[in-house]
């Protein structure tokens, strides 16, 4: 028996789509999907039809669906009594399952249009979640007992201890390297002792917050998500529902909390990595001895430096906090949705971490800090 084809004709103005061959399960492979005109009027001729069966019936709607076309769009033609029952029985139930293909605009209109709807979902999204999570820390306000302490323990252990070699590490090589490029150029100019203070303002103020923070939305944040994500597909999260506990009290609170305190915590210890990365490059490259580092450090360096860099750490993790606990709170019953959201936090974190630090920077400046 002849393998299924299919084959487009042009009569009197209309599309015949010709089906020829053996479609029943032991000969059904899926020929390539023909090129049919948007809105054209569709003849399907069966007359070339051999056999039909219901995979065959089913995998010929498949073909034509993924070329754009429905079962209603068709005008039968030729098809044998003997296996009409069968195409309709098929077409019935496939068209119940994938309902009617419609073309969708693809301008830019309807892509604005699209995009302003799901902005606007996002933000109700957003304000729901934060309206939950208020209610939940109101409750704990009123009724500290209630805090799961083991929970915040275990997350402060997770986000914090585990991070701080990698933590440390990568602030004191961007101290190291960014002494290094200054040494470079005030050697030139005979300005040695001047490296300590741009190393000093440099880390504490922007390079110790800010990758401690982009370091912890890629760790902690895609986690965070993860954990949640999958806790929902394996139904663990309903589970505390039906037992009359809030998921939001049990499992985001102590994450966003755990997040509040250990980020301050990294960038602190990212400063003195950073320093002392500073100070390597000063006695190694510039000639500077350890004393003469401390000494220029403690004459320059103010308090406000160390605070302006300290005081954005929280905020960094509320934001990333937020966003990680909701998208994974928001993900659907399956693996692929638990990997988008969890790229979708790591991105999201980082781009907000960005935006804060330049809002940061901006009201810094013109407050004179």
């Amino acid at each position: 028996m002849a393998e299924p084809s299919l084959l487009l004709k042009q009569e009197d103005g209309r599309t015949v789509i010709i089906a020829s061959g053996n479609w029943t399960h032991d000969h059904v492979v899926l020929p390539k999907t023909p090129e049919i005109p948007a809105d054209a009027l569709l003849v399907l001729d069966g007359t070339r039809i051999e056999g039909l069966g219901t995979t065959g019936a089913y995998r010929l709607m498949n073909t034509l669906h993924d070329a754009g076309v429905s079962p209603e769009r068709l005008e039968l033609r030729g098809i044998p009594s003997s296996v009409l029952p069968i195409w309709n029985l098929v077409a019935q139930n496939y068209t119940q399952a994938h309902g009617v293909i419609e073309k969708k605009s693809t301008g830019l209109l309807y892509r604005f249009g699209v995009g302003a709807v799901s902005t606007l979902r996002h933000m109700a999204g957003v304000a729901n979640f934060v309206g939950r999570l208020s209610i939940e820390m109101f409750r704990l306000l009123e009724k500290p007992s209630s805090f799961r302490y083991r929970e915040f323990v275990a997350q402060m252990e997770a986000i914090f201890i585990y991070a701080i070699p990698i933590a440390m590490a990568m602030i004191f090589l961007l101290g190291l390297v960014f002494a290094y490029l200054m040494g470079v150029q005030a050697q030139k100019f005979g300005a040695n002792i001047y490296v300590v203070d741009g190393v000093s303002a440099a880390v504490l103020r922007e390079l110790s917050p800010v990758i401690v923070a982009i370091l912890v939305a890629g760790r902690t944040g895609a986690a965070i998500t993860a954990q949640l994500g999958t806790m929902k597909v394996n139904e663990e999260i309903d589970a505390l529902s039906i037992l009359g506990l809030s998921p939001y009290a049990v499992l985001v609170l102590p994450r966003i909390l755990a997040l509040f305190f250990a980020l301050p915590l990294l960038v602190f210890l990212g400063d003195l990595a950073g320093l002392l990365g500073g100070m390597v490059v000063s006695k190694t490259q510039l000639g500077l001895e350890y004393s003469q580092y401390w000494d220029r450090l403690d004459s320059v360096l103010k308090m406000k430096t160390f605070w302006v860099g300290i005081s954005k750490a929280p905020i960094f993790a509320i934001f990333i906090g937020l966003i990680a606990c909701r998208m994974g709170m928001t993900v659907a019953r399956d693996a692929r949705s638990v990997g988008e959201h969890t790229t979708s936090t790591v991105v999201q974190s980082i781009v907000a971490v960005i935006v804060l630090n330049a809002i940061f920077a901006i009201v810094f400046v013109n407050l004179d800090i």
